[in-house]
């Protein structure tokens, strides 16, 4: 029977019971106490510490009434035409008019407001039912504005009134400019559907777009004011535009939620 050298060896060399055992290299110490330290650490800011969580939602500039949307009464062709976009006009008065071969009925704006879009023309061919005019409710042409912004279904439960907001205005230039800044004033209950959107802002597209994805809740937010800008209104840089923010401006706004302890988020 034939054995291995190295077999053979150990069998003949004796226990080496005095040589000093090494349980760690200098190393090794070194990074076990630099993780506890860090661990440490990190257990102490996830139970002391705080962070402020933003939610971002699309929204648009308007006021709290809304807007609503003239239709024609008839079919036929809109023979007269008594206002301009951007002409403030108060209650039950005419706007333009539709002649058919009977007779010609006049329309007039239901509420207050401010004409946004104008939809016919002189000579414009109508069906009955057809929009011709958007009106957004404002008591008088200097009625301030707020945000609509519609945060997807779910968010809305986190936000609670007062939250301060920052707008980034499509219109503006937020890296010359700044943000507009603004504080949550209501928060919806419920979901918003594509109908009850559009009929709010007087819009089917803005409709369409706000509730792509999912049954948003409306988030009305109200402009932090000032009259020492331009635009009336305060932002992030000391002056903000040169020039004034006008209603059905998209904007993106970015909700402050209040400060949450790390460790909360491990918490059922």
């Amino acid at each position: 029977m034939k054995f291995r050298q190295r077999a053979l060896a150990k069998l003949q060399s004796p226990e080496e019971i005095a040589v000093p055992v090494r349980f760690a290299r200098p190393q090794g110490w070194l990074v076990l106490t630099v993780t506890v330290v860090v661990m440490s650490a990190a257990a102490f800011w996830a139970v002391t510490g705080s962070v402020s969580p933003r939610l971002s939602a699309p929204g648009v500039l308007t006021h709290p009434e809304g807007s609503y949307v003239l239709q024609s009464p008839v079919a036929g062709q809109v023979t007269a035409v008594f206002a301009d976009e951007g002409d403030w006009l108060p209650s039950n008065v005419p706007l333009l008019s539709v002649g058919t071969e009977q007779e010609v009925q006049t329309v007039r704006t239901v509420a207050a407001g401010r004409v946004t879009s104008l939809v016919a023309r002189i000579g414009t061919v109508v069906t009955t039912g057809a929009d011709l005019a958007t009106v957004e409710r404002i008591d008088n042409s200097d009625s301030p504005l707020v945000a609509m912004l519609y945060v997807p279904d779910g968010g809305g439960a986190t936000i609670p009134a007062g939250s301060a907001v920052d707008l980034t205005v499509q219109s503006v230039p937020a890296r010359r400019f700044g943000v507009l800044r603004g504080h949550v004033l209501t928060v919806g209950r419920v979901p918003q559907t594509r109908q009850q959107i559009a009929g709010f802002l007087g819009n089917g597209q803005l409709g369409e777009r706000f509730s792509a994805q999912d049954q948003p809740v409306a988030v009305m937010v109200q402009l932090d004011r000032s009259a020492g800008t331009r635009s009336g209104y305060t932002w992030s840089s000391t002056s903000g535009p040169p020039y004034t923010i006008d209603s059905a401006t998209l904007v993106s706004g970015a909700i402050h939620l209040p400060a949450q302890h790390p460790i909360d988020w491990l918490l059922p």
